[in-house]
C-alpha cells in the first residue's frame, strides 16, 4: 500500500511508521522538517505547514494514497484543508477520548455523535482541546461523510518516549520532595501504551474497517494512588500531597474506562495496563 503519514516523527507516530515499514508498505512522512527521524531510506519525506492550506494542497495535489494517517489535525479547519485536497482510499484521523462528555466507566463510541452537534469552523487556538477535537469529528461527519474516514479515539498515551513529561512529573516530585496538588488520587483511569497506540494505527490501515469512530485503550484502569505507591516503594520516599503544591497533570479526570469491544471485533486486542505501566515507571525512576 502507498501510505502518507502526516506527522510521525515522535512519540507513538514513530511506532506507527516502523510498523508500516515492517509490513512492507511504501511510506511517505509529511512533517515540518524540524524533528529528525531514524527511518533512513525506508521512507519518503515531504515538508509542509499544517496551518497553510496552500502548503497542504502542494503535497497532496495530483497524488493518490491508499491510506492517509493524520496525527497532526486538531480542528475542523485542519480537516477541511486536508480532505478537500486529498485523494485516498482511507483517511485515519487521530481523535481523542476527550470528545466524550462525560467520561465514565465503560465509555463507548456511540456516546459522542458528531452528527448531532453544531459544526463550527475553527482553528486550534479558538477553543479548548476537547472542543476542537469534537469540531474536527463534526466536520468529518457532516461535510465529508461520503469519504472513508476512521476517527481513532485514545485516552492519555504513556510510554518511555513520552515527550510531555506528565508521568515523569509524579516521579520527580517524589524524588525531590516537592509538594503536589492532586485532586483525584483514587480515581480509576484508562491509558494506552505508546507502542500499542502506534501499532493499532497501522493495524487499522490494513483492516477492512473503513468508516466511523473506534476506541483504543489498554485493558483495565489504574489510579494515581497506585502509581504513587509503586514509585514510593522504589524511590524510598513518600509523596508530599498539599493543596498548595504544584498541580498534577491528570487533575480533574474522573473515574473512567474506555470500551474497546469494537477494536476486538476488528481483531486487535490491547494488553492490560498493568502488564506495562510499571516497566514505564521503572524507566523514569531510573
Amino acid at each position: 500500500m502507498n501510505i502518507l503519514v502526516l506527522g510521525g516523527t515522535r512519540f507513538f507516530g514513530v511506532h506507527t511508521v516502523y510498523e508500516l515499514i515492517k509490513k512492507g508498505h511504501v511510506v511517505t512522512i509529511a512533517t515540518r522538517g524540524i524533528t529528525p527521524d531514524s527511518f533512513g531510506n525506508n521512507v519518503n519525506r515531504v515538508i509542509y505547514d499544517r496551518n497553510d492550506k496552500e502548503s497542504i494542497t502542494s503535497i497532496l495535489k495530483g497524488k493518490y494514497y491508499d491510506a492517509i494517517i493524520d496525527k497532526t489535525a486538531y480542528c475542523s479547519n485542519d480537516i477541511k484543508n486536508t480532505l478537500e485536497s486529498a485523494e485516498f482510499g482511507k483517511y485515519i484521523y487521530m481523535s481523542s477520548t476527550a470528545v466524550y462528555d462525560p467520561l465514565h466507566i465503560d465509555t463507548k463510541e456511540e456516546e459522542f455523535d458528531p452528527t448531532k452537534k453544531k459544526l463550527m469552523w475553527c482553528s486550534r487556538a479558538d477553543y479548548s482541546y476537547n472542543e476542537v477535537k469534537k469540531q474536527a469529528e463534526c466536520a468529518i461527519n457532516q461535510c465529508y461523510n461520503d469519504k472513508n474516514v476512521v476517527s481513532v479515539r485514545y485516552p492519555v498515551v504513556m510510554g518511555k518516549d513520552d515527550y510531555t513529561g506528565r508521568l515523569k512529573f509524579y516521579i520527580d516530585h517524589i524524588r525531590n520532595s516537592q509538594p503536589m496538588n492532586i485532586d483525584n488520587l483514587n480515581c480509576k483511569m484508562s491509558f494506552i501504551n505508546s507502542y500499542e497506540a502506534g501499532k493499532f494505527m497501522a493495524y487499522i490501515t490494513e483492516s477492512d474497517f473503513f468508516k466511523g469512530p473506534v476506541n483504543g485503550a489498554s485493558n483495565g484502569t489504574i489510579s494515581i494512588r497506585e502509581i504513587l505507591d509503586y514509585a514510593e516503594s522504589k524511590i524510598h520516599k513518600k509523596a508530599i500531597l498539599d493543596i498548595s503544591g504544584d498541580k498534577a497533570p491528570y487533575n480533574g479526570m474522573p473515574d473512567y474506562s474506555i470500551n474497546t469491544d469494537k477494536a476486538a471485533e476488528m481483531g486487535f486486542v490491547f494488553s492490560d495496563i498493568k502488564e506495562w505501566i510499571f516497566d514505564v515507571l521503572d524507566f523514569y525512576i531510573g
